[in-house]
C-alpha cells in the first residue's frame, strides 16, 4: 500500500452544487480538486465544472498519461491526462515506488533531474517548476538527487540504468506503480526541498565536460575544422540548445557557428516560428536561412528545443536545400562508415560493425551495409528501442557507429544510447568542412552515395485525425479488406508482396507468418512491400492524433533515373491515400504545407 497525503483545500459547495450525475467523474473531479495545488490548474477544473462542460471534463480527468514512443508525453495543462505539477508528483512516486522494488541500492545511487525551458503561463507549469517538485518527491524519501543548475539537452539526462530511454516492461510496471500511488505524499509539494537539501548535487560541469570530452572520440579531423573558412548559422529555436552547439563546435577546432539572435535565447512561446520543430522545414527556418545569406554562410543547422533533433540546410547557387532526415541518413551513414574504415586498425572486422534505424526510416542503410559488409538492423518506431539494442550489442563487444530515425533524430557514435542534435550538428560541420575540400557540398555527396549504394526515394507526412474510432475503422478495414482476416494484395494497380502488421504481429514475408519485430498492439502499424521495390507504412503517433504515412522507393544502383522513380513513388503515394486512407470518405485533414 501507498502512503495517504494531505489534500489540498476543497470548496465543497462547488462540488455539491455541480456534481455530475457520473459517479467516475465526479470522483476524479473530486479527487483534483483535492489533490491539485497550483491554483491556475485548479482553476482550470473548477470553471469547467462551473460551467457544466462535463465532456471535457471527462476527457482531462478520467484517463492518464501513457508510455507512448519517447516517454510519458503529453500537452501542459489541468487535468489527470496533461503535464502539470500534479500528474509530474504521481508520474515520480510510481517512478520512486518501482525503483525501489528494482534496485536495493536506490538510495545510495539516486536520480539525475534536468529540464529544459518550456512552459504555459495559463497553467503555471515549467519545465523548471516540474524538474523541482520531481526532485521534492524523492528528496523527502531521502533519495540522493542529481538535479542540474541550469536547462540542458535531453541527451544530458541519462535514463534508465543502461542509459536508454525505457521500454516495456518497466513502462507498463511503472504505470501501475503510478496508479497505486496517485494521492501526493508528504514532501512531495515542497518544490524549494531542492535549494536546501544536502542529499541534492549539481552535475552540469562533470557531464557537460564529459559530453565534450567523449565527442572528440568522433572527431576526425580537428586541424581541416581549425584552418576551414566555411561558416555555420546555427539556430536553437528558443529552446536549449546554444550553450551547448557553441561549446562542441570548439571541441571539434571550429569557430564557433553564428547563432540567430532573435532565437538564441530561450522562450517558452516560441514567438518567433509559427511551429517550433525543425523537422517543419524552410518555412520555420526563415530567420536562419536570412541570416545566413547575409553572413555568407553555406549551412544551417538547427537544433529542436530540447536538443536532441537535428535539421540541416545547404545553400546551392542562391537556393536552399533542406534535408530530410532521411538523407541525412544516407549522409550520416556515408561519413561514420568511410571514417570508421579510415581509423581502424589492421585487425578490425568488419562484421562486428552495425548501424540501426527505425523501421518506417529510410533503408539506406542496409543497402550501405550490404555493399559493405556490417551488419543492419531495424527496430520498432522510437529511440527507446534503438537504445536499448545499442546497449545490447555493446555488452555483446559488437562496434555500432551510427542509427537514426526518419524524424531527424540521429546517434553518433555511442557516447549517448539516444538520438542527439548536438553531436549531429558538429558532425555535419566536420563532413562538410571535408566535403569542401574535395570541391562537393553535402547535397553532391549525397548523389554521390545514392549512386553508389541505390537511389532510396522517401516521402513522410501525416492526416490529422480527432476521431479514435475512425482511426480504428481504417485499419480494421485494410486487415478485413478482401474478405475477413485477408490483408490487400493491390493498391489501385500496384501489386502487393508482403505485409506486415506490427498490432497483430503478422508477416507474410516470414516462413511462420509472424512478425520479427515486437507486437506493439498499443498502437496502429501495417507496413506494404510492393512489387516496384517500394515499401510503405501507415501508423499512428504515440502522441498526436494523426496518421503518418511512409513510402520509399528503394532501387538499385543501376536504376539511377531519379525523376523516373520519383515519379513512380508519388504515384504509389496518391493510390495509397485514395485506396487505404479515403480521406474525403473519413474526414481525415491534411497536413498543412
Amino acid at each position: 500500500m501507498c502512503e495517504r497525503g494531505t489534500g489540498g483545500d476543497v470548496n465543497s459547495n462547488v462540488l455539491i452544487s455541480h456534481s455530475t450525475g457520473d459517479a467516475q467523474l465526479d470522483k476524479a473531479v473530486w479527487q483534483w480538486l483535492s489533490w491539485d495545488k497550483n491554483q491556475k490548474t485548479k482553476e482550470q477544473i473548477e470553471n469547467l465544472l462551473q460551467n457544466g462542460k462535463h465532456k471535457e471534463l471527462r476527457d482531462r480527468l478520467c484517463c492518464r498519461l501513457t508510455f507512448g514512443t519517447a516517454g510519458l508525453r503529453s500537452a501542459m495543462g489541468a487535468g489527470f491526462c496533461y503535464i502539470n505539477d500534479l500528474t509530474v508528483i504521481q508520474s515520480t512516486q510510481g517512478i520512486y515506488k518501482y525503483l525501489e522494488r528494482c534496485f536495493s541500492d536506490f538510495k545510495q545511487r539516486g536520480f539525475v533531474v534536468g529540464y529544459d525551458t518550456r512552459g504555459q503561463v495559463t497553467s503555471n507549469c515549467s519545465s523548471k517548476k516540474l524538474a523541482k517538485l520531481t526532485a521534492a518527491v524523492l528528496l523527502a524519501k531521502d533519495v540522493p538527487v542529481y538535479f542540474f543548475s541550469t536547462y540542458v539537452p535531453t541527451p544530458f539526462v541519462v535514463y534508465w540504468e543502461n542509459g536508454a530511454q525505457i521500454k516495456s516492461p518497466h513502462d507498463k510496471e511503472i504505470i501501475k506503480c503510478i496508479e497505486e500511488c496517485v494521492e501526493p505524499w508528504n514532501g512531495s509539494w515542497n518544490e524549494n526541498l531542492v535549494d536546501t537539501s544536502p542529499l541534492r548535487q549539481d552535475p552540469l560541469k562533470k557531464i557537460c565536460d564529459s559530453y565534450m570530452e567523449d565527442l572528440k572520440k568522433i572527431c576526425y579531423h580537428r586541424e581541416l575544422n581549425m584552418q576551414t573558412n566555411l561558416k555555420f548559422v546555427h539556430t536553437s529555436f528558443h529552446g536549449v540548445g546554444h550553450d551547448y552547439v557553441q561549446w562542441a563546435f570548439k571541441a571539434f577546432g571550429f569557430q564557433p557557428p553564428i547563432p540567430v539572435p532573435e532565437q538564441k535565447d530561450p522562450d517558452p512561446d516560441f514567438s518567433t516560428v509559427k511551429c517550433p520543430n525543425p523537422e517543419e522545414g524552410e518555412s520555420v527556418l526563415e530567420l536562419s536561412l536570412r541570416l545566413a545569406e547575409r553572413e555568407n554562410a553555406k549551412v544551417v543547422v538547427a537544433t529542436d528545443p530540447d536538443a536532441d533533433r537535428l535539421a540541416v540546410a545547404e545553400q546551392q547557387n542562391g537556393c536552399w536545400k533542406v534535408f530530410t532526415g532521411n538523407e541525412l541518413a544516407a549522409l550520416f551513414g556515408w561519413w561514420m562508415f568511410s571514417r570508421w574504415k579510415e581509423n581502424c586498425s589492421k585487425d578490425a572486422d568488419v562484421k562486428n560493425v552495425y548501424m540501426l534505424a527505425t523501421t518506417v526510416s529510410s533503408k539506406i542503410l542496409r543497402a550501405i551495409a550490404l555493399k559493405e559488409g556490417f551488419n543492419f538492423e531495424e527496430t520498432l518506431p522510437g529511440f527507446k528501442w534503438i537504445g536499448s539494442r545499442v546497449k545490447d550489442l555493446l555488452d555483446n563487444g559488437k562496434e555500432v557507429l551510427f542509427a537514426f530515425e526518419e524524424s531527424i533524430g540521429f546517434m553518433c557514435g555511442t557516447s549517448v544510447l539516444d538520438k542527439d542534435g548536438v553531436s549531429a550538428a558538429v558532425v555535419i560541420a566536420e563532413m562538410a568542412a571535408y566535403l569542401e575540400t574535395k570541391n562537393l557540398s553535402l547535397a553532391q555527396k549525397l548523389t554521390e552515395v545514392y549512386e553508389t549504394y541505390g537511389y532510396h526515394i522517401s516521402k513522410t507526412s501525416y492526416f490529422l485525425c480527432y476521431d479514435p474510432p475512425t482511426i480504428k475503422r481504417i485499419f480494421e478495414r485494410l486487415r478485413n479488406f478482401d474478405g475477413p482476416q485477408s490483408y490487400p494484395k493491390f493498391c489501385g494497380d500496384y501489386n502487393i508482396l508482403h505485409v506486415r502488421d506490427i498490432t497483430t504481429g503478422y508477416d507474410s514475408s516470414q516462413p511462420d507468418k509472424k512478425s520479427v519485430l515486437p507486437v506493439s498492439k498499443s498502437s496502429q502499424m501495417i507496413t506494404f512491400t510492393f512489387q516496384n521495390g517500394c515499401v510503405a507504412t501507415l501508423r499512428t503517433s504515440g502522441t498526436e492524433p494523426k496518421i503518418k504515412y511512409y513510402a520509399e522507393m528503394c532501387a538499385l544502383p543501376e536504376q539511377s533515373d531519379r525523376a523516373v522513380l520519383e515519379e513512380e513513388r508519388q504515384k504509389l503515394v496518391e493510390a495509397l491515400i485514395e485506396n487505404f486512407l479515403e480521406p474525403d470518405k473519413n474526414g481525415l485533414i491534411w497536413r498543412s504545407a
